[in-house]
């Protein structure tokens, strides 16, 4: 604690805080320039990850084809038959007739009454607390093993169980380890299985360990009712087949059976005597092939907008960053409003994204030559319907011509997709690619230069360019308030050295005045 002013009456300590307050002001720009840089860092960053979406957003929905491959099936009988494109390219047509739909297998129990009645049967409640040894479950261990086999798992699974185990826990491990799923029903008292996969088979149970699990749950001896499972029979464009499940694929197309068309009895003839035969075609679905191109042309506009929008923001230089002091001073409005004219150009013509935004207004007015083509032909977007907005203020958007591009589309959606994902080759010019890739290509190279100069989250300083000027500005600082903290010692010394000498001042004098009689009547 320091005391002051006692022999001049001066406030040594407000002329101090006074003479500090100017000796701060380099450091205080140091600080400011520190923050705009921290600014500088995020903004990069955010960039970058903008760039990345767009990327990533650039192949999924522009190279990846599943996104051209969208297709409107047509179907004669759709109650009896589903179709969808999966993963077909080319359009498809044919006939199918449905004999017999596939069918799962299943098992149902015996009724499991209670000891010393007929037909008292357990709740459900009762059942999932009822022990398989109150049940009549013996083993020698204690435990008791049950296999289970079924269509999709011809050589079974075991289940093993504990006798003190309840008798929903055994129908949750059931449900839970085996390819059938069952469940247990008070009305009647019966378990009933059924498999998980329809198609040619059945289900069995038995006691893998010699057990009488299977017997005490009604599952096996006369009485239990087994339905063999059935794979579902068809004619797919004349030849007859058959599959295990209603819904599989053909050639890239998924198909669906609902019902029977022409169930046929032992001899292959149809059973009612009329034959009802399934018609089905595919054609592009322009409208979502549309809507896939939009969203990409979209993205692209709403990129360059926002980039052309940084890259030409005002810098206000009488605006710098706030200090803790100056923030204590104003309100939080006051400090909202000035920094964000702080914040503002911290990208202003950033050479690098201005530069990539020219080389993809360059690419986008290009054309490509793709496979098929003649020599000296080629297309381009404008052959589309997509052109560049003639409004200089628009800095290079897109605009569409929405008529011309669907009727380009349902022409040959797949010329559409190649002319944004056609990969001319490792050895290729970047310009011979399709648009997306080309976009794509300059959009990672800018991330990659960007993310030298600003890193990304989790990188530390030393690794990119404004981190180790953000590393140097710290050790500016420290080496800063080290001064300060000396030139304060500094002051505090000459101001006590000065109060000292003005004490001894007063006291010599007073004793010249004593010595003089200076202290009479």
């Amino acid at each position: 604690m320091r005391i002051s002013g006692l022999a001049t009456g001066m406030d040594t300590e407000q002329i101090i805080k006074d003479m500090m307050t100017a000796n701060r002001i380099p450091l205080n720009k140091i600080n400011q320039k520190k923050q705009y840089l921290e600014w500088q860092v995020d903004d990069y960053r955010a960039v970058n990850r903008k760039l990345f979406d767009f990327s990533q957003n650039a192949f999924n929905n522009m190279i990846l084809s599943k996104n051209f491959n969208h297709k409107t099936v047509s179907v004669s009988m759709p109650d009896h038959v589903a179709v969808k494109n999966i993963s077909s390219t080319s359009d498809f047509s044919g006939t199918l007739e449905v004999h017999q739909l596939a069918k799962n297998a299943t098992l149902q129990g015996k009724s499991i009454v209670k000891d010393g009645t007929t037909d008292e049967k357990y709740t459900l409640d009762e059942m999932n607390t009822l022990k398989l040894s109150d049940l009549g479950v013996e083993s020698e261990d204690g435990f008791v093993t049950l296999k289970i086999t079924a269509p999709g798992s011809e050589e079974g699974n075991e289940i093993k169980v504990s006798v003190n185990d309840s008798v929903g826990a055994v129908i949750a491990k059931i449900n839970q380890d085996t390819k059938v799923t069952a469940f247990y029903d008070e009305f009647t008292g019966k378990i009933a299985l059924t498999a998980k996969n329809s198609g040619e088979g059945t289900i069995s149970i038995e006691d893998a360990d010699g057990g009488n699990l299977a017997e005490k749950l009604q599952l096996t001896g006369e009485g239990v009712q087994v339905e063999e499972g059935k794979n579902a029979d068809f004619t797919y464009n004349g030849l007859r087949t058959q599959r295990s499940s209603n819904t599989f694929q053909i050639n890239g197309f998924e198909m669906s059976l609902k019902q029977v068309t022409s169930p046929l009895d032992a001899d292959g003839n149809v059973i009612d005597g009329e034959r009802k035969v399934i018609s089905f075609n595919s054609s592009p679905d322009t409208e979502k092939i549309f809507e896939n191109v939009v969203k990409f042309i979209d993205e692209y506009n709403t990129l360059i907008e926002d980039l052309n929008k940084q890259i030409r923001e005002q810098k206000y230089r009488s605006f710098p960053p706030l200090s803790a002091e100056q923030k204590k001073e104003m309100t939080e409005k006051e400090i909202e409003l000035w920094e964000e004219k702080a914040k503002s150009g911290t990208l202003r013509n950033d050479s690098e994204i201005s530069s990539m935004l020219t080389q993809m207004r360059t690419a986008l007015t290009g054309s490509i030559k793709l496979p098929g083509m003649g020599e000296n032909e080629s297309i381009s977007l404008k052959d589309i319907g997509i052109t560049g907005s003639k409004n200089y203020l628009d800095h290079g958007k897109l605009i569409i011509d929405e008529d011309k591009l669907k009727k380009a589309i349902s022409e040959d959606p797949n010329k559409i997709h190649q002319l944004f994902s056609y990969d001319a080759g490792d050895n290729a010019k970047k310009t011979e690619h399709g648009f997306a890739r080309q976009l794509r290509t300059i959009v990672d190279a800018t991330q990659k230069t960007i993310q030298k100069r600003a890193g990304k989250v989790g990188d530390v300083n030393d690794t990119f360019t404004l981190g180790k000027n953000l590393d140097d500005m710290n050790k500016q600082i420290e080496r800063f308030e080290e001064r300060l903290k000396m030139t304060e010692d500094r002051l505090w010394r000459q101001f006590t050295a000065m109060e000292r000498a003005i004490q001894r001042a007063n006291a010599q004098s007073a004793s010249l005045m004593n010595a003089f009689g200076g202290g009479g009547y």
